[in-house]
């Protein structure tokens, strides 16, 4: 995974990210959007569109959002 969509995201969601996103791989979760790592890109495209600065590139990300990685995979494992 490449993108990772973190806390700034939880109960925000202003879905800039999903306008832009040339593949769509971001879908609308509970709390937050996440990034399908199947099926993105990592254009670069959600990140610059993010208005609350949500998304980060996965090795930008501090140790207490790692576990962002894994929600994102949890949601989708199960699509």
């Amino acid at each position: 995974m490449a993108f990772v969509i973190t806390e700034a995201c939880i109960d925000e969601k202003a879905a800039d990210c999903v306008d832009v996103c040339p593949v769509n791989c971001i879908e609308e979760g509970p709390d937050q959007y996440f990034i399908d790592a199947e099926v993105c890109i990592d254009c670069g495209a959600c990140e610059a569109a993010c208005p609350v600065s949500a998304i980060s590139w996965e090795d930008d990300l501090r140790d207490d959002q790692k576990i962002f990685i894994e929600k994102a995979a949890e949601f989708f494992k199960n699509r």
